[in-house]
This record gives structure tokens, sequence and C-alpha cells, in this order.
């Protein structure tokens, strides 16, 4: 029997022209951009679909945009096939805001504010705290914490084997991609990213965000939620809270996250639009557990089939 784990992407996913099929398509994804363009007061959905990229690419408007896209598919899969239940969910960064929402741990409205409360913390932290981020490939886990410890730059973000993104100050990524270089990386890439998230320079917009969670309420999910912090899947609302805010400075275990959802019965992990980044990733974590892209209406037939295999 196929058992599926869904998947919600982060902030650098985002395209011009995301979630117009669903919202042409159905009226419950509609219905859910209708509502975002109140709460948050511009037209979001134009923004998706209409862009301009520059404006789409600012993290106070990408992450709701990307939070509010995923649940328009995952309100596509609801009407199209009710009965499907994850095994577990799990999101990179922002995205495990959407899992919780599509798990109900809490609610389109809440998680629209709390979202929105991050992406406006953390620009506003990025503009006070000059840091960087820079994506490693090639090189294993103990050289980047080698290129680390000489450089003062943090490991952010453990995507997939010899994937990891390094954040910290301007002068520390500078000092990291060099040495990176001289060890050998395959790939040295310096990302287009506002500060160091995932990093202790984030403290303040921890601070902020603690603020709007106590806003906020939290259920117990109707899956488990596997953290990025700790790569181990969570269903208390109180330990949900504080490993939220931990998130903003830890690393991503994301790679560890994947591996847990295997390990919690997933035989396919189904990615939520804007959709390919997280499904790639998965093929360099483990070949044998297939993923799913949905990134539009079509797409819901693969997911259609996956559901029916024994």
């Amino acid at each position: 029997m196929s058992l599926v784990a869904f998947v919600f992407p982060g902030q650098g996913a985002q395209a011009v022209g995301m979630g117009r099929a669903f919202y042409d398509a159905y009226a419950e994804s509609r219905d859910l951009y209708t509502r975002a363009n109140r709460a948050v007061g511009y037209d979001l959905a134009a923004l998706c679909f209409e862009g301009p990229p520059q404006e789409l690419t600012r993290t106070e408007r990408c992450q709701p945009a990307l939070f509010v896209t995923a649940l328009a598919a995952v309100a596509a899969v609801h009407t199209v096939a009710p009965a499907t239940k994850p095994v577990a969910v799990a999101g990179l960064s922002l995205g495990e805001f959407t899992a919780l929402a599509a798990v109900d741990a809490i609610s389109f409205k809440d998680g629209l504010y709390l979202v929105q409360a991050r992406a406006d913390a953390m620009a506003e932290c990025a503009a006070h705290h000059q840091g960087a981020m820079l994506a490693v490939v090639g090189l294993s886990n103990q050289d980047v914490e080698s290129v680390c410890a000489s450089s003062g730059a943090i490991g952010a973000n453990y995507n997939a084997p010899e994937q990891v993104v390094l954040s910290g100050q301007v002068s520390a990524i500078e000092r990291a991609e060099q040495l990176a270089k001289e060890r050998g990386a395959k790939r040295v890439v310096r990302l287009e990213v506002a500060g160091a998230f995932h990093s202790p320079l984030m403290q303040p917009a921890a601070d902020a965000l603690r603020h709007a969670l106590e806003k906020i309420r939290i259920q117990k999910p109707q899956a488990p939620v596997v953290s990025n912090v700790t790569g181990q899947p969570v269903t208390d609302p109180d330990e949900i809270r504080h490993l939220l805010l931990r998130q903003l400075v830890s690393p991503v275990l994301w790679e560890q996250s994947m591996r847990t959802l295997i390990s919690l019965g997933a035989t396919h992990v189904v990615e939520f639009p804007p959709a390919r980044v997280l499904t790639s990733l998965l093929r360099r974590i483990d070949k044998t557990i297939k993923g799913l892209a949905i990134d539009e209406p079509k797409d819901l037939a693969g997911l259609a089939e996956v559901l029916t295999e024994e």
C-alpha cells in the first residue's frame, strides 16, 4: 500500500505564475487567495501570477506568497481526493509553517499572520545585520564543519549529502567561499538572499516572532510534523511553538527530515508548488523513494495513481 508524505518549499522556490492554474481551476483554491488578499492588504494573487519578479523575491512578499500558493494546491487535493491523509509532513524553513497549516495545527488565517510577521521580522533583521548565505556542493559534512570553524560561518541548511548552505556575516561567508574552493568543493554559489538566515544573527527576528506566536493557537496536528531543528516528528503544541522559535537561529536538518519521513513509512513524497526543488533533493538522499511534484492541476492525476497503488 502506498503511503504519502507531504513536503513544502521554502524561500527561493518562488516563480512568477505560481498557483495560477489552481486559482483558475478550483473555487477552494481561489478562496484562499481572496482571503489572503484581504489579510495582507495588497493583491497577493496578482503578485504570484504576474510578478514583477523583483517584488516577489522580497522576503516580506515571498514568504506569504509561497505559503498561500502551496495551500491552494492542498485545497485542490482535498477537493478531488478528500480522503487523502499524509503519514507525515515537513517543510523547508518557511515551508514548516505551511506544513503545520496543511495538517490543521494552525489555521490558515493564523498561519498567514505568523508567516507575514516572520517575514517582516527577518527582512528588518537582515537590513540591520549585514549577512549572506553560501551554497556548498561536493564537500563532506566534516569538511564543511572545518570551513565553518576557520571562517566563522555557520551551517544553515543540511539539504542532502554533500549539499550544505552556510550562513553568517559577509566577511565570514567571503572567507568560507575561498576555503571551500581550496578544499575542492564542486560548486560554491552565493545565494540571492537578504541576510544570514538560520544563524544567530536572526535572533532579533526570533524575538519578534515570539510575540506573534503568543497570539495564536496551536493544536495537535492531524499528522506528525517533522521539525527542521531536530529532524524528528513533533505533535505536541508547546513543543511546536518552541521549535518554531529555534528554527530561525538553528540549522535546517532537511536530509535528516527526509530520512525520518521514510522511517515513518512514506513510500512517496509529494511536493507542493512551486515544486521541483525538494523532489530533486530527495533523489540525492534516497533514490528508492519516489517523489511526485505537484505544480499544476494535471499533476493531481499522478497523485491519484499513487494513492490507488497496492
